[in-house]
């Protein structure tokens, strides 16, 4: 779980707000006219286009909740910039985060990926680093394990390309801090916020760092190095490339950042299972022609928006979707309440000015079919989860399925993003089936390592949980 930097941040205490944050040119503006930046296009699923503008994984406003500050919130700066990558990654650069890791031997350039890879059975230490910036970065550790009949079929014998679990308890939050120091010191990021909290599997002990950038913390930009119950690095994923600075954008407040987060969540409360119990409407003769037809029958919600704390605002970047490619977007990191003693979470919204976004694609004069329903199209279904091999490269997407269909996983690769699409297709069509839900998993080869991309379902377009 990525956890946002709080090191410049607002903390609203006593009722009262300072505000901390700075950037790379302290908020001024030039004495001179300067050109206005073009028009920042976010991604649909970025929260700008009447979206909630929330971090996957974190509460849904749409979902029945109203955020409330417990405090006055700050202004932050006037201006700041949007930070996109730019440039390749170096044969130098691959070499300097390998030695850290602890991986001998040159890096190789195969296609658009620096490979340092283990011969002969491909046990041993891997590193996969994208040639264009930013340069997503995966690093993983493979034991090997026995082969053929001497192993038994079972979870004690992971196929080729995953390693095996590691065995021990997961040493402390210091050690690993200790442990991913080099790393992080090697990709510039060693005064990156830190958080060791994270353990996976009840043996690795996960340190998240979410770097600095331009001055400023950052959100979905996040270093991960796993550390296993010895101290040794087993696995590893971030981008190795900071993003350049590119056109700076008005922002707003941290109030006015909250205003358009509660503006955009559209959900108005809880519908009690059933929907709305109503009368049903009497009979009554049809209206004649050119009366004006009636507002249609609406109805409350059985319970009204559930109301959320903020108690926190740090001005600072977030990870989005520009013009189809990730970047650093000016944005308020809101730090919500957890409820019944959970732990508090980051919910974010773009702080760039409303008026200097691009406004959404205009509709084509026909409307465009969902994926999935045009006529003859295959059904497609929804992912749930998805899983990544040691490689990087073996993508397993699990999903709800039936007992009469056969399915088939396919992706479609970007820069900063893998779109998983699942078709279904009846295994014989003019047959009636038993409606059974079944869990499936289906896997695709992506022709590079997943790395720091996000991992998007085709059917809702929504980013797909780790599981």
């Amino acid at each position: 779980m990525l956890v946002a930097s709080v090191a410049a941040g607002v903390l609203l205490a006593g009722g009262g707000g300072v505000y901390l944050a700075t950037t790379a040119d302290g908020g001024g503006t030039s004495g001179g006219a300067a050109a206005p930046p073009p028009p920042l296009r976010l991604d649909a699923k970025a929260g700008d286009d009447g979206g909630p503008g929330i971090a996957p994984g974190e509460p849904d406003p749409g979902g029945g909740a109203v955020y409330k500050a417990k405090g006055p919130l700050p202004e932050g700066p006037s201006s700041a910039p949007v930070h996109r990558p730019e440039g390749r990654v170096t044969s130098a650069e691959v070499s300097r985060l390998a030695k850290a890791l602890g991986i001998a031997g040159a890096p190789r350039l195969e296609g658009e990926v620096w490979k340092i890879a283990p011969e002969k059975d491909g046990s041993g230490l891997r590193l996969d680093v994208s040639a264009e910036a930013p340069g997503s970065w995966t690093f993983s550790r493979y034991d090997g394990g026995p082969a053929g009949d001497t192993c038994l079929k079972g979870r004690a014998c992971p196929p080729p390309g995953e390693p095996k679990p590691p065995r021990g308890g997961p040493v402390g939050e210091a050690a690993a801090r200790a442990a991913a120091a080099p790393v992080l010191k090697a990709i510039g990021q060693d005064d990156a916020k830190l958080d060791a909290s994270q353990v996976m599997g009840g043996t690795v002990r996960v340190v998240n760092a979410d770097p600095v950038v331009g001055g400023l913390p950052t959100y979905g930009w996040s270093t991960g190095i796993h550390v296993g119950p010895g101290g040794e690095l087993v696995a590893g994923s971030g981008q190795l490339k900071d993003p350049a600075k590119g056109a700076e954008y008005p922002v707003i407040g941290a109030e006015k950042a909250l205003e358009e987060l509660n503006k955009a969540a559209s959900g108005p409360g809880t519908i009690g299972i059933g929907g709305c119990a109503t009368d049903p409407p009497a009979a009554e003769a049809p209206a004649p022609p050119g009366s004006p037809v009636p507002p249609a029958a609406t109805c409350k919600p059985d319970v009204p928006p559930k109301e959320l704390a903020v108690t926190g605002a740090v001005f600072g970047l977030a990870a989005q979707f520009v013009d189809g490619e990730r970047a650093l977007v000016p944005s308020w990191l809101f730090t919500v309440e957890g409820e019944a003693g959970a732990r508090p979470s980051t919910v974010v919204r773009t702080a760039v000015a409303p008026e200097h976004l691009a406004p959404p694609a205009k509709p084509s004069p026909s409307p465009t079919p969902t994926p999935g329903t045009e006529e003859g199209a295959e059904p497609v279904r929804r992912v749930e989860s998805y899983r990544i091999d040691g490689t990087g490269t073996k993508l397993s997407v699990t999903f709800w399925g039936g007992v009469c269909s056969e399915y088939t996983a396919t992706a479609e690769e970007g820069p900063g993003k893998v779109t998983v699409r699942v078709t279904e297709r009846p295994t014989d069509p003019g047959r009636a089936c038993i409606a059974i839900a079944v869990e499936v998993t289906r896997t695709v080869d992506l022709k590079q390592p997943l790395a720091a991309r996000t991992v998007l379902d085709a059917a809702s377009g929504e980013p797909v949980p780790r599981g």
